[in-house]
This record gives C-alpha cells, sequence and structure tokens, in this order.
C-alpha cells in the first residue's frame, strides 16, 4: 500500500493537489465523462479525459509519465480505436495499469472474457456513483497488489 500512496502522492505534486490515484477516463460521450470525472474528482481522485481510444493513447503517450497512472475506466462502443482495441494496447505497454470498463451495452459472454482477461470489473451506464466508487477502489487495491 505504501508504494501506490508514495506514487499517488508523486501524481499529486504534479498537479498541485493530494490525490488518491490518477484516472484516465475513455468515453465517446461527454456528459458520461463529465459524470464520472466529477464522482471521482469529489471522492479525492486525479482525473485525465479522452473521447476515444486512440485519444487515449496520445494522452498517455504526451506529457505526464504514464506509470502515475493508476486506473483506466473505458467504454467498448466507440469510434477510430473502440474499447477493445485500446484494451489490448493498455494491458500491452502498461500491464500494471489497473481497467475498468463502462458501457452503455451490457453483454454477458463480453463481460466474462473480459474478466478472465483481467479487467477488474465490467460496469453498465448509467452506473450509481457508490458502484463506481467500489469499482474504482477495487481497482486502486489490485494495482497495489501487482506492485507487491
Amino acid at each position: 500500500m505504501e508504494q501506490t500512496t508514495s506514487k499517488s502522492r508523486t501524481a499529486a505534486m504534479f498537479s498541485g493537489q493530494d490525490t488518491l490515484g490518477r484516472i484516465l477516463v475513455v468515453d465517446d460521450e461527454p456528459d458520461v465523462r463529465k459524470v464520472v470525472r466529477l464522482s471521482l474528482e469529489k471522492a479525492g481522485y486525479d482525473v485525465i479525459e479522452a473521447e476515444d481510444g486512440q485519444q487515449a493513447v496520445q494522452e498517455i503517450k504526451s506529457g505526464e509519465n504514464p506509470l502515475l497512472l493508476d486506473v483506466i475506466l473505458t467504454d467498448i462502443r466507440m469510434p477510430k480505436l473502440n474499447g477493445l482495441e485500446a484494451i489490448q494496447f493498455f494491458q500491452k505497454e502498461f500491464p500494471r495499469v489497473s481497467l475498468i470498463v463502462l458501457t452503455g451495452f451490457p453483454d454477458v459472454t463480453m463481460a466474462t472474457s473480459l474478466m478472465k482477461n483481467g479487467i477488474i470489473d465490467y460496469l453498465v451506464k448509467p452506473v450509481e456513483k457508490e458502484k463506481l466508487l467500489t469499482a474504482v477502489a477495487k481497482a486502486m487495491e489490485q494495482r497495489e497488489l501487482n506492485h507487491l
């Protein structure tokens, strides 16, 4: 736990505020990103947004050190680079970053497959704030375990 706290504090130093961790929210719906961002920020997380998988990859590769990213929350159905393609990229390039799917199209087969392949949680929109925060807390814990 100490290592993640240390990394989170490092991320906080760059953003100028105390934070529980840095989360990338990837969704093509601006309203969804806004609601998720506000919920996470109120809970104490630092949030970065991307409107699709392609922009998410660009965000990760530019500026900030990607190792300071703790959790990626991504939609599945998006233009340009869809969620499944983005997840494959994230898992290959950043295996220690926890992943959560947030989708408007529930698919039990896809959810089962993704969970077997390392996705921490599969949430369906609209997601309740408490369920979102619980999934993110679980993803943060999983990230801590990956660092031990």
